[in-house]
């Protein structure tokens, strides 16, 4: 299990019910499906949190500078962007609109603004083109804002996709962390390597055939707890390289839901489920 330090914190800090969130009951008794038991559980076992009411190109800033780094890299770079693009600083928009001030950063500054992500050069490219693009189609942050709250889900996701450098999981995380929409499960990773490792998802399921099962099969008020409470289980016990249950069968919580496919604690090897020999899946 990792260090305390780096759970999340029990405060939402996705939205609230200010927000457009709205609470989920978490009872693995009454799951009609295994993925809602294995979120019920996480439900018991994490905090209980609700989604919605970040701002739309805050939040698809933040996801891209979050792409193939951790949390502890990505936060100072999302830190330093908005103390001097944002709100009065010294690089912002006229009043304080984000997309005007990063389509007219000099690439080189934003660059060195965020170097503490990785990928700098190409993540300032990105959020560049992406803020000259929707301010040429929404006009302000405050139109591409509505525009994620107020537009159907799929329209929204699809457009978002057009964007360069935004992919699926991207797309999903402002769909729920923005729009707090329902139903919407992103899939990192951690949830890609963890359905699959349970058994819920098919062992050599992409990331999308991922989302369809776990948006199947888990209640949409639950979804966007899923997504963020799975990411911390995949941190704390489900690791890629040494999962709780090599140890001790008794130590992960979801002993008794998973397939351990991948996992073989007898000899202590882990393979990603899609090499698992047929029979285990």
């Amino acid at each position: 299990m990792s260090d305390e330090s780096d759970r999340e914190p029990a405060e939402n800090i996705s939205g609230g019910s200010a927000g457009g969130g709205t609470p989920a009951e978490f009872d693995p008794a009454t799951a009609d499906t295994r993925a809602e038991a294995v979120i019920d559980r996480l439900g018991e076992l994490y905090w209980q949190k609700t989604y919605g009411g970040q701002d739309a190109f805050e939040c698809l800033v933040r996801t891209i500078l979050s792409q193939n780094t951790s949390d502890k890299a990505s936060q100072p770079a999302h830190d330093n962007l908005m103390a001097r693009y944002g709100g009065d600083g010294p690089a912002a928009g006229a009043d304080g609109d984000l997309v005007a001030a990063l389509a007219e950063a000099d690439r080189e500054e934003l660059a060195e603004t965020i170097s503490s992500a990785g990928l700098y050069n190409r993540k300032s490219e990105v959020m560049i083109a992406a803020a000259e693009e929707i301010r040429t189609d929404f006009g302000s942050e405050e139109g591409f804002d509505e525009f994620v709250r107020e537009g159907e889900p799929e329209t929204v996701r699809d457009r978002l996709l057009e964007i360069d450098g935004v992919g699926p999981k991207t797309a999903d995380c402002v769909l729920l962390f923005s729009g707090g929409r329902g139903g919407v499960f992103p899939v990192d990773t951690h949830v890609h390597r963890i359905f699959r490792r349970l058994g819920i998802a098919p062992a050599d399921a992409d990331h999308e055939e991922v989302r369809a099962v776990v948006e199947r099969e888990v209640p949409a008020e639950k979804c966007g707890f899923g997504h963020t409470a799975t990411i911390q289980f995949g941190r704390e016990y489900c690791t890629a390289r040494k999962p709780a249950c090599l140890d001790d069968p008794e130590a992960c919580p979801m002993a008794d839901l998973c397939a351990q496919v991948g996992v073989y604690p007898d000899t202590e090897e882990v393979v990603d489920p899609a090499e698992a020999p047929e029979s285990d899946a």
